[in-house]
């Protein structure tokens, strides 16, 4: 951990700590077992409901309606638990948090739009993903342009 130089209201320098950045591996650690927990989120939430539609009306909605209903059902699902302690499944198992540049929890906006932002940061070939690489702070460019952070958290006292 290490601690920052800021400026507080007054121009005083003003002292706080910061929590240290999650390292790359360990983010991309989760985003992989983040990506077969949402395999079930989806088997639940998209794959049954569209079976018992079609099975009890036979209709099929269109490409662009299920993608929007996959876009809505995994953005509720993050943003649900990043707004409920910082953490999914997944960051909970790698001791990770969302918060924001001030260490504060995610506002519903910036939820939103690190949510919205990832899809392109990881579809277009990962290049938001690749972006860390040449961060400063090794941040993904979906965190960087919501104003998002994923940090490390401290390892449990031992007793």
């Amino acid at each position: 951990m290490s601690s920052q130089q800021a400026t507080a209201p007054g121009g005083q320098p003003a002292h706080r700590t910061s929590v240290e950045l999650a390292g790359l591996r360990r983010r991309l650690a989760s985003m992989l077992y983040e990506s077969l927990l949402l395999l079930g989120v989806l088997a639940l939430t998209f794959m049954v409901p569209l079976l018992i539609l079609g099975i009890g009306t036979e209709y099929t909605p269109s490409g662009g309606i299920l993608w929007v209903y996959i876009f809505g059902v995994l953005g509720m699902y993050f943003l649900w638990y990043w707004r409920r302690g910082g953490q999914t499944l997944a960051m909970q198992t790698w001791k990770l948090r969302i918060v924001d540049v001030s260490g504060n929890p995610v506002s519903l906006r910036q939820g939103w739009l690190r949510y919205a932002l990832a899809w392109p940061s990881v579809l277009f070939f990962g290049v938001g993903l690749i972006w860390a690489l040449i961060d400063r702070d090794r941040q993904f460019l979906h965190d960087r342009l919501a104003g998002t952070r994923i940090v490390l958290l401290p390892a449990a006292p031992q007793h």
